[in-house]
């Protein structure tokens, strides 16, 4: 491995290198859960599955990932970023290749429970490889850079997805994996540095992993089930407690544990505790749309796997474009107002899409949902991320982004499990175009008024860092100094002359 010191610049080779590799690592992971909701109409024509089956290829993946997300990013802390981030790319690897070879629809549920396992590995490490290797005043610049090319990553998966199930089979969208892994597989080993916390490795928190997967498991399963079996119902109450109950002991074994894999103390940071609270809501209302979309467009509106793909397209070009210039942005005025605007954005958006029927076409209908939610995730992905991270202690620095990512993971497993019942899209209501309509434009509206509910909670809850008066700055400084604070509560972005 070259050896590139610590303090990565952005603008250097090395720092490039490292960029590249963590963008291409979590952008599988990322592009797998896209690409997987363009393909939910063919692996339910194959396979003869339900609307509950369905959400359980999602579901499946996210339970892993998020039950695990926590121990991936204190296995990162302790063992080597590099090294877990490393292993969970080919761990990612193999089970895509499981995926793509699935007979029936209970295999391709357990291959997407060992690819959501691997994911939680390389997806904390991405972020706290960023968070360790960069220097302090180049570190809001790369988690831009990580934003951005991960949303473009997350957009394109549908217009990719759905080209290749049109070309060939849906199968193709977990076999793209392999060769992406091998290249962040080669790319991490020559140029990414390896970091850990300082002293001596803890032992590991079995205890909270199981605990907190097993609660995961059951609130999933129950809030599932309820759809078909009714919320009284018993099996649903007896899931739905147990669920409850793990939660809680898994809250008492991380307070009372010697090393917990959760050290309850990150969360007496005002700022991280509120930032983490927004990503909940947010993410929840996104994952709960975003699982419904695609299906609509297939089954409702006649587009073909491309089509429907295609038609999200435009959120590439957005994401591509500014979610840099946002980072950039919070960095000189503080994230609250971006955090504000973006979710209730995210909710317009959300609205427009109950204008697409059957009847309409895509420049009228889908167009002006996908732009407007474009522009608010543009707007709020990148300050919620970096506030989130940088409210805990540098050492902590996996484990805050294992939290946040995990948060959002839960938010999505929840609302997929969730929102399609609340709106009426049960069993093989998705084969019925008239009922899958109405009950789509009930869940936008739904995931709109809690999005929106998101965005009131970040203008209630976070706080900008104060800005720091500066001495006279010398020439050199002068640019430098218009944007003295990064969006983090964080060092500087450059310290003042005098600044202690």
């Amino acid at each position: 491995m070259a050896d590139t010191g610590p303090g990565l610049r952005y603008s250097s080779r090395p720092g490039r290198w490292v960029i590249a590799a963590t963008v291409l690592g979590s952008g599988i992971a990322a592009l797998d859960a896209t690409v997987v909701g363009i393909a939910l109409p063919a692996i339910a024509r194959d396979f003869r599955a339900s609307v509950a089956s369905m959400q359980w290829v999602i579901d499946g993946y996210t339970l892993t990932l998020a039950g695990l997300l926590l121990l991936g990013g204190a296995l990162g802390d302790v063992h080597g970023r590099r090294k877990v981030f490393v292993i969970g790319t080919a761990w990612f690897a193999l089970a895509s290749l499981a995926c793509g070879l699935a007979p029936d629809t209970g295999f391709l549920i357990a291959a997407r429970a060992l690819q959501g396992a691997g994911a939680a590995l390389l997806t904390p490490g991405s972020l706290s490889i960023l968070q360790a290797s960069f220097a302090p005043d180049d570190r809001s610049k790369a988690i831009g850079a990580w934003s951005g090319l991960g949303g473009v990553a997350t957009a394109i998966g549908p217009f990719l997805g759905g080209w290749l199930i049109s070309a060939v089979s849906w199968r193709l969208i977990f076999f793209i994996n392999l060769p992406v892994a091998v290249a962040v597989i080669v790319i991490a080993a020559r140029h990414v540095p390896e970091s850990r916390a300082p002293g001596p490795a803890p032992p590991l928190d079995a205890a909270g992993a199981v605990t907190i997967s097993l609660a995961l498991a059951g609130l999933t399963y129950g809030l599932i089930a309820a759809s078909a079996d009714g919320w009284t119902s018993p099996r649903v109450l007896a899931s739905l407690l147990a669920g409850a109950a793990l939660f809680a002991a898994f809250c008492v074994i991380e307070a009372r544990g010697g090393h917990p894999m959760l050290p309850l103390g990150v969360f007496r940071s005002r700022q991280f505790s509120a930032a983490n609270a927004v990503t909940f809501v947010v993410y929840g209302a996104l994952g709960g749309a975003l699982f419904l979309v695609p299906v609509v467009l297939q089954e409702v509106c006649g587009y073909s796997a491309l089509e429907a793909g295609v038609a999200m397209l435009p959120l590439t070009a957005i994401m591509l474009t500014l979610s840099a210039r946002s980072a950039a942005l919070a960095s000189r005025i503080g994230p609250r107002l971006q955090m504000t605007v973006g979710p209730l954005l995210i909710g317009v958006g959300m609205v427009l899409f109950t204008r697409v029927h059957g009847s309409g076409d895509y420049l009228t209908q889908v167009l002006p949902a996908v732009l407007v939610l474009g522009l608010g995730l543009a707007a709020n992905v990148a300050p919620l991320t970096a506030t989130a991270l940088s409210a805990a202690p540098a050492e902590h620095s996996g484990i805050a982004s294992a939290v946040n990512n995990d948060v959002a993971r839960t938010a999505s497993l929840i609302a997929v499990a969730v929102l399609p019942a609340l709106a009426g899209i049960t069993g093989d209501v998705y084969l019925h175009p008239a009922a899958l309509t109405q009950g789509f434009h009930s869940a936008m509206l739904i995931a709109a008024v809690a999005v929106a509910a998101g965005g009131a909670l970040a203008f209630a809850t976070i706080r900008n860092p104060p800005r720091r008066p500066a001495a006279a700055p010398s020439v050199e400084d002068k640019e430098s100094l218009n944007c003295a604070h990064c969006a983090l509560d964080a060092p500087p972005l450059r310290s003042a002359p005098g600044d202690q």
